[in-house]
């Protein structure tokens, strides 16, 4: 366990790329991940397997290498935490530890669950990132949008640190997903929306998206209530 307490965040660097990229914007200040699919399932149930991280969270990306110590409070203030079990193979007495992934700032079953915090090597800086997953019943069946948003001061360049993020990411999406039937992979639609920064723009590492007429995140969760 103390390897893997001491390895966990280089395992960010080390990953091959899984798809293609799905960093959809990247400056000094941070950067945007976005996945996308469509499940052929109902709501209840990809809500119902969403918080319990245990069950599809990958291994090699706890702090003990086992998914089955991770739990999550699926209310405001709700702990997505870790387990750190004692040591049973130490020769004298141990204490039981935790790790604190994130912390819920909305979850509205069925439909959206945001939650606050730095991932991996995040942990140590003082950037922090925001999660949204959204769950939303379409023609062809279910979509979920998932996103993060990451900003604040970090030692990592966003060049280096948001692709290896990201890979991460997707992996936990892809296994959160093939848990379900997907119909199809939608295409990014965020990816869509956002224009590349002017050259001059993009120099004072600013993101300011350029929003087109598709609806952005926040308008689709919007439109959730009004359903």
């Amino acid at each position: 366990m103390k390897i893997l307490l001491n390895l966990f965040p280089f395992f960010f660097f080390c990953l091959p790329s899984l798809t293609n990229a799905e960093v959809i914007n990247s400056g000094d200040n941070g950067f945007v991940l976005r996945d996308t699919a469509l499940l052929n399932a109902d709501a209840i149930d990809i809500w119902l397997a969403l918080i319990k991280p245990g069950n599809w969270w990958t291994d090699t990306h706890t702090w003990t290498g086992d998914s089955r110590n991770l739990s999550l409070t699926p209310q405001a203030g709700g702990c997505f935490c870790e387990r750190i079990p004692e040591d049973i193979e130490a020769d004298r007495i141990t204490l039981e530890g935790s790790v604190e992934h994130m912390r819920v700032i909305q979850a509205y079953p069925e439909r959206v669950l945001r939650m606050r915090g730095g991932l991996g090597p995040l942990q140590s800086e003082p950037a922090t990132g925001v999660l949204t997953i959204v769950i939303s019943e379409v023609a062809e069946g279910v979509r979920v949008v998932w996103e993060y948003v990451v900003g604040g001061y970090m030692r990592y360049k966003s060049p280096i640190i948001a692709p290896a993020i990201d890979n991460v990411m997707k992996e936990q999406f892809a296994s959160f997903t093939s848990q379900f039937s997907r119909v199809e992979v939608l295409m990014d639609t965020i990816g869509e929306q956002v224009e590349p920064l002017p050259e001059d723009e993009s120099e004072t590492g600013l993101i300011e998206p350029i929003v087109s007429d598709l609806p952005t995140l926040e308008e689709e969760i919007d439109s959730l209530g009004n359903k």
